[in-house]
């Protein structure tokens, strides 16, 4: 398990990792007719944080716990345990790790989580909003709100009735939350809390919005699937699996890179490897990251 805390300001922020997953620039880039001419010329930058030493990009599921004065905010919960997830990643299928007690070694066990938010809702991003207790799948937060973008919730809800997949995502993580009552709708420029706001970022999925830390002068970004892995900031045009909608998933990463880019601003991937965080630069005609160790 890797834990990351970095204070933003006044905010405390921890990263808890729940697992890794090497990926190749072919399954990142399955339109590029030469990916590794993507890659290599971004290896000296991307290693060893970001990508291994025989080249695999490194893409770690995890969760971001934001400490914001008496408010605990978990974003995006992963993968989670015993669900059913056919598909193209078989990792994801009917898994059983220590998360939960990875979280409770961290210093957060569920009972403290005060508010639960996606950055979008792939399964990925909100397999643990539920846990299996006697064959029924409960709110892991017992003590949380779970906030939904509504753009969000009500495309993948919508899509349920048509999609098999979809649908089973529906009933074992977000559903059940619903029925339990702890679902507040909020719109994607809502105010979490002190220094914690969402920010749009449609195009990864319908209603994918960013959350934004903004602390004592002091500023971060967690970008969920904007970047899934740091490479996507030297090849910002490329279509990357998954994008839901590919051209504002290019201009929303476009006009993001363009307005961080040589800033202090601390960009957080949700599936960006340890040390997680990193500064935009220019890298010439395009951009590159460099990681911030905590």
């Amino acid at each position: 398990m890797a834990t990351i805390n970095r204070l933003i300001g006044n905010v405390r922020l921890t990263v808890v990792e729940e697992f890794v997953l090497p990926t190749s620039v072919r399954w990142m880039f399955p339109d590029a007719e030469a990916p590794f001419d993507i890659l290599n010329p971004a290896l000296p930058w991307l290693q060893p944080h970001y990508a291994n030493e025989r080249g695999h990009l490194l893409q770690s599921m995890q969760t971001f716990l934001i400490e914001a004065g008496p408010v605990t905010i978990a974003v995006d919960t992963g993968v989670g345990n015993d669900k059913q997830r056919g598909g193209a990643i078989p990792d994801f299928n009917m898994r059983s790790g220590p998360f939960l007690e990875d979280l409770a070694a961290a210093g957060f066990p569920p009972e403290r989580i005060d508010l639960v938010i996606a950055t979008h809702m792939h399964t990925d991003h909100v397999g643990w909003n539920t846990r299996l207790e006697d064959g029924r799948w409960v709110p892991t937060f017992p003590n949380a709100r779970y906030l939904f973008v509504d753009r969000e919730w009500a495309h993948w809800s919508a899509e349920a009735a048509t999609n098999e997949g979809t649908r089973t995502l529906v009933e074992d993580s977000l559903q059940p939350v619903v029925d339990a009552g702890r679902v507040e709708i909020v719109t994607p420029e809502h105010r979490i809390a002190d220094g914690v706001y969402l920010e749009p970022s449609f195009g990864h999925s319908p209603g994918h919005v960013n959350v934004r830390i903004a602390s004592n002068g002091r500023e971060a970004a967690l970008i969920g699937d904007m970047m899934h892995n740091p490479i996507q900031a030297f090849a910002p045009t490329e279509r990357p699996t998954f994008d839901r909608d590919p051209l504002p998933a290019r201009e929303t990463r476009l006009a993001f890179l363009e307005r961080t880019a040589g800033t202090e601003v601390l960009v957080y991937g949700s599936h960006w490897h340890v040390p997680v965080g990193g500064l935009i630069r220019r890298e010439g005609d395009t951009f590159a990251v460099t990681a911030v160790e905590a």
